[in-house]
């Protein structure tokens, strides 16, 4: 997928120019941060950015352009935190709650409008949702990705993951390594694909439920007290468990067309 790396105050002023531009009844923004120790704790780096509609991924420098990354204007006042912190513009992340932590701690940046992609996926499942999945497992096995895709995917999965285990470090350093870039492009390519397949999966009725959990995961990222390390951040939301929760809604139960049967 064609990639632009942003890492000036004019070049940053035309993306907001081009994003804001786009009329768009569905999540047409897919992100995804980058960091040595991404939180309150540690370093934001990149900021990525998949514009659907462009068919383009972006990604915004914040360590070459500091906090200018979010405060920049473009031509008609918008700027990366007011774009993130619109409730009527929705963005697609994968687990937002580290995200927030970095966006929020470290920036100021209050998130709304947010879809995450870790809760759809929980939410569509026939089977146990005590533990939420990774990204990388979730391209894996709902993709649908051919044996050469495949292969390709680990490649540039792995070089990326040898490239910061070896150096916590390195994407604070400049230039940036080239396959460093190609693995943060890589998480967000495949997200518009399972979003589209998680949506299609999800009953209608779950989606509040979907949406107050994201909002409750965003408020708690911003906490005083938060931690974003541990086993915790494995399982899925207490109350998903509850057998309330998970019965069917009444329109399937009156003898609708049962969602899952496919």
């Amino acid at each position: 997928m064609d990639s632009e790396l942003i890492n000036t105050e004019s070049a940053l002023a035309v993306l907001l120019d081009q994003i804001v531009d786009i009329q768009s009844e569905q999540p047409y923004l897919y992100l995804d941060l980058e960091g040595n120790n991404l939180s309150r704790h540690g370093t934001l780096s990149l900021v990525t950015i998949l514009v659907k509609p462009l068919g383009k991924v972006y990604l915004v420098d914040v360590t070459a352009l500091g906090n200018s990354a979010f405060t920049t204007q473009g031509a008609n006042g918008s700027s990366l935190q007011k774009i993130l912190e619109s409730p009527d513009i929705i963005k697609v992340f994968f687990d937002i709650r580290n995200d927030s932590d970095a966006l929020y701690s470290l920036h100021g940046v209050r998130v709304e409008g947010i879809h995450d992609l870790q809760l759809m996926e929980l939410a569509s499942r026939h089977f146990s949702k005590k533990y939420v999945s990774g990204l990388a497992r979730c391209i894996v096995r709902d993709s649908n990705l051919g044996f050469p895709e495949t292969e390709e995917w680990v490649d540039i999965k792995e070089k990326g993951k040898r490239i910061f285990n070896q150096d916590y470090a390195a994407f604070d350093k400049r230039p940036i390594d080239p396959d460093l870039l190609r693995y943060c492009v890589q998480d967000v390519a495949f997200m518009p694909h399972l979003y589209d397949i998680y949506r299609a999966r999800i009953y209608e009725g779950w989606l509040p439920d979907i949406w107050d959990e994201t909002k409750r995961r965003v408020e708690l990222s911003q906490t005083e007290g938060y931690n974003g390390q541990g086993q915790h951040m494995a399982l899925g939301p207490s109350r998903w468990l509850d057998e309330g929760l998970f019965v069917w809604p009444a329109k399937v139960l009156e003898g609708e067309d049962d969602p899952y049967d496919y």
